[in-house]
């Protein structure tokens, strides 16, 4: 018999929706503002814990968070030998992904590192037109495909000349909407892809623990003098993003279909460009104006449904 607390809180199919309702376009826009503040808040607490260590904090935390979480619900921990292949190459992308963005936001802004970071959908319709059966391009996406491309080549072809930003900090944003395009493909490809998606975050966090903190020696001290401002960043990070914001993500993709839930993707990188210049007092010129317009609109091209001929 199933536990009587993952029956109350599972999604039947009475409960998907066919479109983005009124409730579901809100939730979905709050996730990309907490997207786009998240960058804002590594970048922060950046100032208190060395970029790799804190990534390391993270998932240790996030791992422990979602562990109670999935004992509570009575989820299978899905520790099993036959997924040790899949979710250890898993916890390495992740690893890759986080290592990057995190020493990202320490040398660059966060609103050229969200314009990059969030062009992974860009990367991951590359890959699949290659890899994946019955992901062939279609012409808006490829449409979408260039434009988005374009605009992250204009933000990487002007680098900033301010202290604010460094030309390595932005291709290490490249390198891990790269390392995000490589988990997304993993999923769809391995057997892991047949889990509950709490399996497929617990092996990426629990996977990525051991092998950041051992990454984390080789760039200098653990510590930068924390303060209050930068354990709350650290908190937030673990409970609305690392563990909690993704189940809430996973949810929103079981009620609502894939698609339209693909389509507000382009929020992100406009919700870390605006909060950047908000909060952090970022300077915006032509390049990230004109880099976020044409990755947004390009984003919207590659997760727009075909149309479907009528007869």
């Amino acid at each position: 018999m199933l536990d009587h607390r993952r029956d109350a809180l599972s999604i039947g199919p009475m409960n998907r929706k066919t479109h983005i309702d009124l409730a579901g376009a809100a939730a979905l826009t709050a996730f990309a503002i907490v997207l786009g503040f998240n960058q804002v808040v590594i970048k922060v607490s950046n100032g208190g814990f060395q970029p790799v260590f804190m990534a390391g904090l993270r998932s240790a935390f996030a791992f422990l968070v979602l562990l109670a979480w999935m004992r509570y619900r009575g989820v299978a921990l899905g520790l099993r030998r036959d997924l040790l292949g899949s979710g250890v190459l898993l916890g390495a992308l992740f690893t890759f992904e986080f290592i990057c963005l995190f020493l990202a936001l320490d040398l660059t802004t966060v609103s050229r590192a969200s314009i990059i970071f969030y062009s992974m959908p860009v990367w991951l319709t590359l890959a699949a037109h290659f890899v994946l059966p019955g992901e062939r391009m279609r012409p808006s996406r490829a449409i979408g495909l260039i434009l988005a491309m374009a605009g992250v080549i204009w933000v990487l072809a002007k680098p900033q000349e301010s202290a604010q930003a460094s030309l390595t900090g932005d291709f290490l944003a490249l390198g891990a909407a790269l390392g995000w395009a490589g988990i997304a493909l993993v999923l769809r490809l391995n057997r892991i892809s047949n889990e509950r998606s709490e399996v497929q975050l617990l092996w990426q966090l629990g996977v990525s623990v051991p092998m950041l903190m051992a990454m984390s020696l080789f760039f200098g001290p653990f510590l930068r003098e924390p303060a209050l401002v930068h354990w709350a960043g650290l908190a937030f990070q673990v409970l609305a993003v690392a563990s909690f914001g993704y189940l809430i993500w996973f949810v929103l993709l079981k009620i609502y279909p894939a698609s339209g839930v693909a389509s507000f993707s382009f929020l992100s990188p406009v919700c870390g460009v605006g909060l950047g210049w908000l909060l952090l007092n970022e300077q915006i010129g032509p390049e990230i104006i004109g880099g976020l317009l044409l990755v947004a609109v390009g984003l919207v091209l590659i997760n727009r449904k075909p149309s479907v001929a009528k007869s």
